[in-house]
Protein backbone atom coordinates (compact mmCIF):
# COMPACT_ATOMS: atom_id res chain seq x y z
CA UNK A 1 0.00 0.00 0.00
CA UNK A 2 1.53 3.30 -1.09
CA UNK A 3 1.27 6.21 1.32
CA UNK A 4 -1.46 8.65 0.19
CA UNK A 5 0.61 11.58 1.50
CA UNK A 6 4.12 11.00 0.17
CA UNK A 7 3.67 7.96 -2.09
CA UNK A 8 6.22 5.82 -0.25
CA UNK A 9 5.73 2.12 -1.00
CA UNK A 10 5.85 0.73 2.55
CA UNK A 11 3.87 1.17 5.76
CA UNK A 12 3.33 -0.65 9.02
CA UNK A 13 0.02 -1.77 10.44
CA UNK A 14 -0.76 -0.14 13.78
CA UNK A 15 -4.24 -1.59 14.35
CA UNK A 16 -6.54 -4.11 12.63
CA UNK A 17 -10.26 -4.57 13.25
CA UNK A 18 -13.01 -6.60 11.65
CA UNK A 19 -15.74 -4.45 10.15
CA UNK A 20 -18.96 -5.45 8.36
CA UNK A 21 -17.57 -7.42 5.43
CA UNK A 22 -13.84 -6.87 5.71
CA UNK A 23 -10.91 -5.59 7.74
CA UNK A 24 -10.09 -2.02 8.75
CA UNK A 25 -6.37 -1.37 9.14
CA UNK A 26 -4.76 1.70 10.64
CA UNK A 27 -1.36 2.20 8.99
CA UNK A 28 1.65 4.46 9.41
CA UNK A 29 4.00 5.40 6.57
CA UNK A 30 7.60 4.34 7.24
CA UNK A 31 8.95 7.47 5.53
CA UNK A 32 6.77 10.48 6.46
CA UNK A 33 5.13 8.79 9.51
CA UNK A 34 1.64 10.01 8.54
CA UNK A 35 -1.22 7.72 9.53
CA UNK A 36 -4.02 6.55 7.26
CA UNK A 37 -6.75 3.92 7.17
CA UNK A 38 -7.27 1.14 4.65
CA UNK A 39 -10.21 -1.22 4.24
CA UNK A 40 -9.79 -4.70 2.88
CA UNK A 41 -12.66 -6.75 1.51
CA UNK A 42 -12.75 -10.21 0.03
CA UNK A 43 -13.23 -9.98 -3.73
CA UNK A 44 -15.41 -12.95 -4.60
CA UNK A 45 -15.42 -14.57 -8.02
CA UNK A 46 -16.69 -12.36 -10.82
CA UNK A 47 -20.30 -11.31 -10.92
CA UNK A 48 -21.69 -10.03 -14.19
CA UNK A 49 -24.69 -7.82 -14.84
CA UNK A 50 -26.84 -8.48 -17.89
CA UNK A 51 -27.83 -5.08 -19.26
CA UNK A 52 -31.16 -4.28 -21.00
CA UNK A 53 -29.54 -4.54 -24.42
CA UNK A 54 -28.09 -7.98 -23.64
CA UNK A 55 -24.51 -6.86 -22.97
CA UNK A 56 -22.70 -8.38 -20.01
CA UNK A 57 -20.75 -6.05 -17.77
CA UNK A 58 -18.76 -6.87 -14.66
CA UNK A 59 -20.56 -5.84 -11.46
CA UNK A 60 -19.20 -2.54 -10.20
CA UNK A 61 -20.00 -1.69 -6.58
CA UNK A 62 -18.86 1.89 -7.12
CA UNK A 63 -21.41 2.30 -9.91
CA UNK A 64 -24.15 0.96 -7.63
CA UNK A 65 -23.00 3.26 -4.84
CA UNK A 66 -22.94 6.29 -7.17
CA UNK A 67 -26.53 5.63 -8.27
CA UNK A 68 -27.80 5.35 -4.72
CA UNK A 69 -25.82 8.42 -3.62
CA UNK A 70 -27.22 10.47 -6.50
CA UNK A 71 -30.78 9.53 -5.53
CA UNK A 72 -30.09 10.36 -1.85
CA UNK A 73 -28.23 13.59 -2.56
CA UNK A 74 -29.23 16.44 -0.21
CA UNK A 75 -31.60 14.20 1.75
CA UNK A 76 -31.51 14.08 5.57
CA UNK A 77 -30.02 10.59 5.85
CA UNK A 78 -27.31 9.18 8.09
CA UNK A 79 -23.85 9.44 6.56
CA UNK A 80 -23.18 5.72 6.19
CA UNK A 81 -26.70 4.57 5.27
CA UNK A 82 -25.94 4.66 1.54
CA UNK A 83 -22.82 2.52 2.01
CA UNK A 84 -24.80 0.03 4.09
CA UNK A 85 -27.48 -0.20 1.41
CA UNK A 86 -24.85 -0.92 -1.25
CA UNK A 87 -23.18 -3.50 1.03
CA UNK A 88 -26.50 -5.26 1.61
CA UNK A 89 -27.33 -5.37 -2.09
CA UNK A 90 -23.87 -6.64 -3.02
CA UNK A 91 -24.00 -9.33 -0.31
CA UNK A 92 -27.46 -10.40 -1.46
CA UNK A 93 -26.25 -10.68 -5.06
CA UNK A 94 -23.39 -12.97 -4.02
CA UNK A 95 -25.70 -15.02 -1.77
CA UNK A 96 -27.92 -15.67 -4.79
CA UNK A 97 -25.03 -17.78 -6.09
CA UNK A 98 -25.41 -16.87 -9.75
CA UNK A 99 -22.50 -15.46 -11.74
CA UNK A 100 -24.88 -13.42 -13.91
CA UNK A 101 -27.69 -11.18 -12.71
CA UNK A 102 -30.04 -9.05 -14.82
CA UNK A 103 -29.67 -5.33 -14.20
CA UNK A 104 -33.41 -5.19 -13.54
CA UNK A 105 -32.95 -7.38 -10.44
CA UNK A 106 -30.36 -4.98 -9.04
CA UNK A 107 -32.54 -1.97 -9.88
CA UNK A 108 -35.49 -3.56 -8.11
CA UNK A 109 -33.33 -4.25 -5.04
CA UNK A 110 -32.28 -0.60 -4.92
CA UNK A 111 -35.85 0.63 -5.37
CA UNK A 112 -37.19 -1.65 -2.63
CA UNK A 113 -34.63 -0.31 -0.16
CA UNK A 114 -35.08 3.34 -1.17
CA UNK A 115 -38.86 3.00 -0.89
CA UNK A 116 -38.44 2.10 2.79
CA UNK A 117 -35.65 4.64 3.35
CA UNK A 118 -36.77 7.90 1.74
CA UNK A 119 -39.68 8.74 -0.58
CA UNK A 120 -37.87 11.47 -2.48
CA UNK A 121 -34.77 9.34 -3.07
CA UNK A 122 -37.06 6.55 -4.26
CA UNK A 123 -38.82 8.81 -6.78
CA UNK A 124 -35.48 10.21 -8.01
CA UNK A 125 -34.10 6.73 -8.59
CA UNK A 126 -37.34 5.44 -10.10
CA UNK A 127 -37.56 8.35 -12.54
CA UNK A 128 -34.19 7.38 -14.02
CA UNK A 129 -34.45 3.60 -13.63
CA UNK A 130 -37.97 3.29 -15.03
CA UNK A 131 -37.32 6.00 -17.64
CA UNK A 132 -40.60 7.85 -17.14
CA UNK A 133 -41.60 9.33 -20.47
CA UNK A 134 -44.27 11.73 -19.28
CA UNK A 135 -45.59 13.43 -16.18
CA UNK A 136 -48.61 11.11 -16.01
CA UNK A 137 -46.44 8.04 -15.43
CA UNK A 138 -44.48 9.90 -12.76
CA UNK A 139 -47.71 11.07 -11.09
CA UNK A 140 -49.03 7.49 -11.03
CA UNK A 141 -45.85 6.36 -9.26
CA UNK A 142 -46.07 9.20 -6.71
CA UNK A 143 -49.77 8.43 -6.13
CA UNK A 144 -49.02 4.75 -5.57
CA UNK A 145 -46.27 5.72 -3.14
CA UNK A 146 -48.59 8.09 -1.26
CA UNK A 147 -51.12 5.28 -0.81
CA UNK A 148 -48.50 2.76 0.27
CA UNK A 149 -49.33 1.79 3.87
CA UNK A 150 -46.08 -0.03 4.70
CA UNK A 151 -43.89 3.06 4.54
CA UNK A 152 -43.30 4.88 7.81
CA UNK A 153 -43.79 8.52 6.87
CA UNK A 154 -42.91 9.71 10.37
CA UNK A 155 -39.25 9.50 9.39
CA UNK A 156 -39.79 11.52 6.22
CA UNK A 157 -39.35 15.27 6.07
CA UNK A 158 -42.51 17.04 4.92
CA UNK A 159 -42.48 18.62 1.47
CA UNK A 160 -44.38 21.60 2.88
CA UNK A 161 -43.54 22.75 6.43
CA UNK A 162 -46.48 22.10 8.81
CA UNK A 163 -46.95 25.79 9.70
CA UNK A 164 -47.75 26.59 6.06
CA UNK A 165 -50.55 24.01 5.96
CA UNK A 166 -52.67 25.92 8.45
CA UNK A 167 -51.54 29.53 8.06
CA UNK A 168 -51.99 31.03 4.55
CA UNK A 169 -50.55 34.35 5.79
CA UNK A 170 -47.28 32.60 6.72
CA UNK A 171 -47.17 31.03 3.27
CA UNK A 172 -47.59 34.46 1.59
CA UNK A 173 -44.90 35.95 3.84
CA UNK A 174 -42.42 33.22 2.81
CA UNK A 175 -43.21 33.74 -0.86
CA UNK A 176 -42.49 37.50 -0.62
CA UNK A 177 -39.00 36.93 0.79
Amino acid sequence: MNCPFCGYYDSKVIDSRDVNDGIRRRRQCLQCEQRFTTYERLQPAGLFVIKKDGRREEFDRDKLLAGIRKACEKRPLEGDIVDRQADEIEAELYRMGSTETPGAVIGDMVMARLKKLDHIAYIRFASVYREFEDITTLKEEVDSLAGHSIINTADQLPLIPPDEHNDPAEKRRRLKR
